[in-house]
């Protein structure tokens, strides 16, 4: 009991700020305006509007994972080459864009991508076309790309640089090429944190709806999106609650799966 005393403020802040608000969420879902129980709300995910919206968001989160990894792990095998593994001020770099006020970054993206931004101003003044991309979604993923780019190139980074250099050295001197050496050992042993990146992006990516409002316009509705407008313009909170639910349960069986293949991963060893 001593060794859990200290971990009590943290147990109370879950309690009033996790717990409670998902016990009057849930409450909210399961009940209609006059209290009545009905599962109408969970089940409203499925209709024709929320159901292309939610089809929308997991296409642009599967695409913006999957440019994360494309960008990030190179990004993590150089940095690894370099030996910059145990210096800070990789770790500076790559969080750096972090510091900077996430609705700023994208306002910014939202200059650049205009009509008139900076992006068609530099294609103009060589000759080029301007590129209709504001209020697109290209826009959107170019936004989330840059967002979430950080938070898969850390986890990432972190595995290959624990790889320790004697087994590389190992496979060398046996005489595997740097073809043989990637795939028997970099890859497996860089899986687990490129499992953890995925979970970092896609599900702040499938759930975000700020980033659409700002680069998209009103013209790309995301599943976030709508029910951000059940709770602030709809003001139908038993609705947006059951929306809420039913993307969190979602959420939560893909969250189940990965970390099911991460612990296996890890059982596993080398391939």
């Amino acid at each position: 009991m001593k060794k859990r005393l200290p971990a009590t403020p943290y147990l109370i802040w879950m309690i009033g700020f996790v717990i409670c608000p998902l016990i009057a969420i849930a409450i909210s879902a399961m009940t209609d305006k006059e209290g009545n129980i009905t599962f109408e709300n969970i089940f409203a995910i499925g209709d024709s509007i929320n159901g292309q919206a939610l089809l929308f968001s997991l296409a642009i989160a599967v695409g913006c994972t999957v440019i994360c990894i494309l960008l990030a792990y190179p990004t993590a095998l150089v940095l690894r080459s370099m030996k910059f593994r145990k210096n800070g001020f990789t770790l500076f770099i790559l969080i750096l864009p972090m510091w900077m006020n996430f609705i700023l970054r994208i306002l910014a993206w939202q200059m650049i991508l205009s009509k008139n931004g900076l992006l068609n101003l530099l294609l103009a003044s060589i000759g080029l076309k301007p590129l209709e991309i504001a209020n697109t979604p290209v826009a959107l993923m170019i936004g989330m790309v840059y967002d979430f780019l950080p938070y898969m190139i850390m986890p990432v980074f972190n595995a290959i640089s624990d790889i320790d250099e004697d087994v590389i050295d190992a496979a060398r001197d046996l005489g595997a090429g740097k073809l043989n050496i990637f795939k028997k050992i970099i890859l497996p042993l860089s899986i687990p944190g490129m499992l953890s990146g995925i979970v970092m992006v896609f599900v702040p990516a499938m759930t975000s709806f700020v980033i659409a409002d700002i680069l998209g316009g009103g013209k790309v509705q995301l599943i976030g999106n709508i029910i951000e407008q059940e709770f602030m313009k709809s003001m139908n909170w038993h609705l947006g609650s059951g929306l809420s639910i039913s993307l969190m349960v979602m959420v939560m069986l893909g969250l189940a799966f990965t970390m099911k293949n991460d612990h296996g991963e890890r059982d596993g060893g080398l391939w």
